[in-house]
């Protein structure tokens, strides 16, 4: 019997997970470092949360612009370009304090987050009109779902790799060595990495033939002000968006703060938090991968219209219990639990959020992805100071019951969402 040859979109789809592992790294890098670096440099937890906010101002702003470049310039050049200069940033944390002392110092640091989230912007949009190019529909929700697992992978190794470095080589030598390795993996992608199927010199006919016509459209578009405009009025990519920012309180408040949330308020040591930490953030890459099978499952079995929508409509509601479970019960690993299973049911949407835009967006997949980012990191921008104001007078109850408001309300918005309909905005051309 032949031997089926192997799917040269698959190796593409592994770069693509491992570069979401490591900018999950590098964002998270900072609230890790950040109990033995306010003592170092003299910075309040406010000033961290203003740290954290600096990166998702940018990161915010430049998402749809930045996926209108990436849609122009194609993934290859786009994905290489940020990677480089998001290492640059990441770099510049552990360095700059040999440079700068006090408020310089502070200036500094919220120069190289603010650059950190430059450099991220245009990403997960990229990667999704990567994903539309190089894979059938029928596999665009299992792909979404497996490549967020690289962030909860990478959101878990951050701080259990993190913290035990910085309890052997301090935290500065720890954000070096952990930043260093990724301009291996941008050297690879520059090599290996193409905008479509057509131009790689490895994908064969047969492979062709499996995927859908986008895949031999131009690998760059530019967006007119005309489709620019349908996407912008789309009812459902707007309530999607709405969504996807609701959601993305309750993602923030565990990614970043989840480490601190377990030293101060559950009071275990930094070495204890690292580790405890990395159980939400494992549980995610697990909860996203199940949701990708299960998206393209229910996608398959109901059509995205209704397959789509199935599983956030149970599993946010479940996410915001399992946040007033954790933050009012009394027993540490009962909290340590519940956040686990909260990041699970709610990591287990991101296929949703992500397929949905891609049907609703189409040829301008990377586009609408773009906007659904921003939405998703407006929510992270109205939620860190906020938890940071009120985290640093031992005031945790606040934010997670917030969070499990935000929860319900996200799921809730489903309901209004269609994203298989017959008004999405850019079908194919």
């Amino acid at each position: 019997m032949a031997r089926r040859p192997a799917r040269v979109r698959w190796r593409i789809f592994l770069f693509l997970f491992a570069l979401t592992f490591a900018a999950y790294v590098q964002r998270t890098a900072v609230s890790v470092a950040a109990a033995p670096m306010m003592p170092d440099l003299h910075l309040t937890q406010v000033q961290i949360g203003w740290l954290e906010t600096a990166f998702l101002v940018s990161y915010t702003a430049l998402q749809f612009p930045g996926g209108a470049l990436g849609q122009a310039v194609g993934a290859r050049i786009m994905i290489t370009a940020c990677g480089v200069l998001g290492v640059a940033s990441a770099l510049a944390m552990p360095i700059l304090p040999s440079a700068f002392r006090g408020t310089a110092l502070f200036a500094a640091l919220l120069c190289a987050q603010f650059t950190l989230g430059m450099a991220q912007a245009p990403f997960f949009a990229v990667l999704s009109g990567a994903l539309e190019r190089w894979f059938p529909s029928r596999q665009w929700a299992l792909t979404q779902g497996l490549s967020a697992g690289g962030i909860g992978l990478g959101s878990a190794a951050a701080p259990a790799v993190i913290a035990t470095l910085m309890v052997v080589i301090g935290w500065r030598a720890a954000l070096l060595v952990t930043a260093l390795p990724v301009l291996v993996l941008v050297a690879l992608w520059w090599r290996d990495g193409r905008d479509t199927p057509h131009q790689h010199a490895q994908v064969s006919r047969e492979e062709l033939a499996e995927l859908d016509l986008s895949s031999q459209e131009p690998a760059t578009t530019r967006l007119s002000l005309g489709r620019m405009l349908r996407l912008l009025l789309n009812p459902s990519l707007a309530g999607l968006t709405l969504s996807y920012l609701a959601m993305n309180v309750v993602f923030y408040l565990i990614t970043m703060w989840s480490f601190l949330y377990l030293v101060q308020a559950r009071h275990f040591t930094v070495l204890q938090g690292g580790w405890a930490a990395a159980a939400p953030a494992l549980a995610g890459a697990v909860g996203a991968a199940l949701g990708g099978f299960t998206g393209s499952g229910l996608t398959a079995r109901f059509g995205a219209k209704i397959g789509l929508r199935i599983t956030p409509l149970i599993t946010l509601p479940l996410a915001g219990l399992m946040l007033v479970v954790s933050v009012h019960t009394a027993s540490a690993m009962v909290a340590l639990g519940g956040l686990s299973l909260a990041f699970c049911v709610l990591e287990m949407t991101e296929a949703s959020f992500w397929a949905a835009s891609m049907e609703i967006g189409r040829t301008d997949a990377v586009a609408a992805g773009g906007l659904l980012n921003t939405g998703g990191n407006l929510g992270g921008i109205i939620a860190t100071p906020f938890i940071a104001a009120l985290s640093s007078h031992g005031n945790w109850n606040t934010p997670f019951v917030a969070g499990a408001i935000c929860a319900a309300l996200s799921g809730g918005l489903w309901l209004l969402i269609n994203p298989g309909g017959a008004g999405t905005a850019g079908a194919r051309r």
